[in-house]
Order: C-alpha cells, then structure tokens, then sequence
C-alpha cells in the first residue's frame, strides 16, 4: 500500500517538553511531517537545511531565542515561513517577531485548534510564494527583502483584525492589556446581577462603552438604558430632566413630564460625570438609591421605580469627599462595584489593536481604501501620549483616512503634533540627567520671554504668569543676572 504524502514538513523549537510532545504528535495525527527540538542550538543547524517549509518556535528559549531563528530565516533568505509562539497578552512582543519576518503569531495559552488553522494558512502561503517564484531569489536582494517586508506590513494588518474578533473585543471595547482583560473580566462578572456600578477613568477611554456593554449583556437588555450626562446639563434642568414634574409645577410646565428615571424602569439609567452633580442633587439621588421612590418637581405621590444605576466620573470622589464636596453616604452607595478603565498610555499595546478596528471603521465610512500604518508610523504612534485617550486616537486615525484616502500611511501623513514630538524627544540626551535637562529648559523659555519682551524683566514675567520678584529669582539662581 503507497505511503499517503506528508501535507508539509515542519520543525517545532521548544524548551518546554510537554508543549513540543503535545505540539508534535497533534501535528503529525494531521498529516504533516515534523522534527522537534528542545535545543535551539540543534534546532538552528536542522533549518540550515533549508528543507523545512514552516518553523515553530516558542519566543522565550535559553541559547537561542526564537527572534534569532526568525532572523536567520530572513537573513538566510530561507523559504521557511516563521511562526512564534509568545506569552498570553505580550502582543506587542509578537508584532515585533512580525516585523522581524515572523509569518504569524500565537498566543498562549493556546488552542490545538488555532495552532493547526495558522499552519494551513502559512502553508497555503507558502505554496502561494513558491507557485509565483517568490521562493527563487530575485537579481536584487534589496528588491526580495522590499517585496517581503510588504508581505509583512499586509500580513499583519489582516492579524490583528483577525485578533479583534473573539478575544480582545467586547461589545466594541477593544484591548489585550491586562488592565483592559480585567475590565472584562468585571463587566462580565456584573452583567447577571443588580449591582450598582462606579466607572472611573480619564475622558476618553470609554466609559459609556463599558456602561452599554454591561446593560446590553445584562438581564435588562429588553429595557430601556437612558444616558444622562450630569455636567452637560444646569443643576435647575437636570432636576426636571431626572425626576420630572407635574402639570403647573412652575411658569411654563403646562403638562406633566416623565422624568428619567421613570423612563428608565425596569432597565438602567446611566449618569455620566456623577462628579459634577450639585450637592442639592445629591441628597435627592441618594434617596432614589435607598428607596427606589422619588417624586416628581411640584408633585406630592412617591412614584416607585426599578432601575439599575450606573454611574461613571472621571474625578477623583474620595478625594472629592474628604473636600467635602461629595456626599459619603452617596460615594459609597455609588461605589458598589467599581470598574476604572486605564489611560491609553497605560496600556499601549492595546494601540495597534484600535488602531485597525478604526482604520477599517473609517475605510467603511469614507469610502477609503488605506491599507495600514507603515513601521515608522506605527512606531510614532505607539509612542504619543493620547492625552485625549482612546478618542483622540479614533479621530487621528479618521483624519488620516479622510485625508490620504489609499495606499499606506507613512510619518508625514499623521499629524505635526505626532512626528515632531518624537523628533524632540530623539533630541532630548537623557544622559545629562532630570535635574540639567530641566534647568536648560528653564533657561530657554526665559530667555525666549526675555527676548520677545526686548529684555523688560516685568513684562517677561507677565507673559510667563509670574511675579516680577519670581523670574529675578530664577535668573540669577539660573545665573542669568
């Protein structure tokens, strides 16, 4: 009987017995052949062979890592497609295993499934290269690396939108960070109860999401969820918008007005920024919360609501009640289950991630057709700041979209404010330490003061919002008399 013909050959690189036993035999029950090796040194002479069409390696190994193996496939100019298996939520070491030439990425802990879905799309790949002479090395190497960097930009753009569909998204909130897991982990631990929920975080990292996500989930999803946004809104409106009033209640109330909370029953009321509620508010809130009865402006009947309260602030309450300018008893109340969502800057490898899911939204919505940062502008922008969080990145990414339309973005398509800041911060020499870095910088916005005003110490000092006495100071502490 003929022997059936191996689907591919593939080496396994792991230090880990049990992971490489696992990994083989799985693979070889799946008709393909397979040599593994605990030792990466072993390993590296088998792939001189060149007669591997794929290698898996874990990340991490003593001797040599499997970055090292990746590079001297991509030195080497080896057919061998690369595939690196890395530790759960270092996503942001596996995009640069990517960019080192790896095919694809894996991310423990894994599923035998998974592995055996990215080994047929790599083979399938690799047929691909070798059917249009992809694996024949072209007159140029410059031109064979240019064509195999590209591959590399477009593969892993078509990854991570792949990553956002399961594990890393929820109800559109995106992001692999462990402070965002844990996000997730909360709000899903909160859906099938009543629990009263405190969001914190900056603006612009979602809170409202993260209150849709917990409703939509919850066993309210059939009833309403009203959002109310209590510093968009004047303390005298806000009390008719949440509590309502009776017909005649004040000049103008010619009917009687439902308010929010009424408009909420059975379902969830959202009160956005919770921080900037009037103290007067506050007493009448506390009371919903207690009672679950409230009245209406004008009115003397206690209306009785079931309502699921979520509040989100991005102000410091505790700090805010030792000021006394939040009720304690309400604090607590509202603080039943707290949920703060991280800054953007706390969690940057959830940046490429975001980046994707709104550059495929705004593709969508501008009928463009960009395909992806290049590694220079990924690179800038995964070093901004986003003091705007999560929304500034949305609409940088949308901004680029409309602007460039097709193709790939490079540096100079991103916003000035991006580029330059890490052009300055390339010419910031750390080396000269905080405390020189900072005087040089004193001396330099003096000086520009000084010069602006032709050297009139009072109006410098002015234009620097300080007192005149104050800049004498720092001159000649600066030794600048």
């Amino acid at each position: 009987m003929e022997e059936k013909k191996a689907k591919g050959k593939i080496i396994i690189v792991d230090d880990e017995e049990s992971i490489l036993m696992l990994l083989t035999e799985f693979l070889q029950e799946n008709g393909y052949e397979v040599d593994s090796f605990r030792d990466s040194i072993e390993a590296l002479s088998a792939l001189k062979t060149g007669k591997y069409q794929i290698l898996i390696t874990d990340m991490a190994m003593p001797k040599i890592d499997g970055l090292q193996l990746i590079s001297y496939i991509q030195k080497e100019y080896l057919n061998t497609l690369g595939i690196v298996i890395t530790g759960y939520g270092s996503l942001e070491n596996a995009i640069n295993a990517m960019r080192c030439g790896a095919f694809d990425y894996i991310l423990k802990p894994f599923k035998l499934e998974d592995i055996l879905s990215v080994v047929e799309s790599a083979l399938y790949y690799y047929n691909l290269m070798t059917n249009v002479g992809l694996n024949q090395k072209l007159s140029s190497k410059a031109n064979l690396m240019k064509r195999f960097s590209q591959s590399r930009l477009l593969l892993e753009n078509a990854l991570l939108k792949e990553r956002l569909k399961e594990k890393y998204k929820f109800n559109n909130i995106i992001g692999i960070s462990f402070g965002m897991q844990k996000v997730f982990e909360l709000i899903e631990k909160v859906t099938e109860t009543n629990a009263t929920v405190l969001i914190t975080g900056e603006s612009g990292v979602g809170k409202e999401l993260v209150a849709k996500a917990i409703h939509y989930n919850s066993l309210r999803r059939d009833n309403p969820m009203v959002v109310v946004n209590c510093g968009a809104i004047p303390e005298n409106l806000l009390e008719s918008e949440l509590f309502g009033y009776e017909k005649g209640a004040f000049t103008g109330a010619y009917n009687t007005k439902y308010g929010k909370f009424e408009i909420a029953n059975k379902g969830t009321i959202f009160l956005d920024e919770i921080g900037d509620m009037t103290f007067n508010l506050q007493v009448k809130l506390l009371r919903v919360l207690q009672e679950k009865t409230f009245e209406r402006i004008g009115g003397s009947k206690p209306i009785k609501v079931d309502v699921r309260f979520i509040a989100a602030t991005n102000r410091d309450l505790e700090q805010m009640v030792k000021e006394g300018k939040f009720r304690e008893d309400l604090f607590y109340r509202l603080n039943v289950v707290p949920i703060h969502i991280p800054p953007l800057r706390e969690r940057k490898q959830d940046i490429p991630l975001l980046i994707n899911y709104f550059l495929e939204h705004a593709n969508r919505l501008n009928d463009a057709n960009v395909e992806g940062f290049d590694e220079g502008a990924l690179e800038v922008m995964m070093a901004y700041n986003y003091p705007g969080n999560v929304r500034e990145l949305n609409n940088i990414v949308e901004r680029v979209v409309v602007l460039k339309k097709r193709g790939m973005i490079t540096i100079k398509d991103l916003p000035e404010k991006l580029w330059v800041s890490k052009e300055k911060e390339e010419q910031i020499d750390i080396q000269k330490g905080y405390d020189t870095l900072v005087t040089e910088f004193e001396r330099a916005i003096i000086m520009k003061a000084l010069r602006e005003t032709k050297g009139i110490k009072s109006k410098a000092a002015s234009i620097l919002n300080m007192n005149r006495t104050t800049l004498i100071e720092k001159m000649k502490r600066l030794g600048m008399e």
